[in-house]
């Protein structure tokens, strides 16, 4: 029997400490709760696997026509073919300096 690594030598260990530590009327009880945490996240994670695998089920892929039909509010409308995008700083972003042009000098 191997539970996490932990074979039975290191469990009657584990459990002879626990008894010393909480004594023989508190540790029941300490197992049930700790039995019945470890049933609410098991069956908590089931519950999350079960809706995801249905909201996963019932999506319908968007077509690409509804989907250039549609923008999305906050997205650009897209650029016609052939024209660059146009470049604006980010918020917060320093912009650097352009030095002025120097004129070549005569000499």
């Amino acid at each position: 029997m191997n539970i996490f690594g932990i074979g039975l030598p290191e469990m009657a260990v584990i459990a002879a400490i626990g008894l010393l530590v909480f004594g023989p009327k508190r540790l029941p009880e300490l197992g049930r709760t700790l039995g019945r945490t470890l049933k609410g996240f098991q069956s908590a994670s089931s519950e999350f696997e079960r809706e995801f695998r249905t909201a996963i089920a019932t999506s319908e892929p968007a077509s690409a026509d509804s989907v250039a039909a549609e923008p999305q509010a906050g997205t650009p409308a897209p650029l016609p073919q052939g024209e660059p995008e146009p470049i604006t700083p980010q918020a917060g972003a320093a912009v650097p300096a352009t030095a002025p042009a120097e004129s070549p000098s005569e000499g």
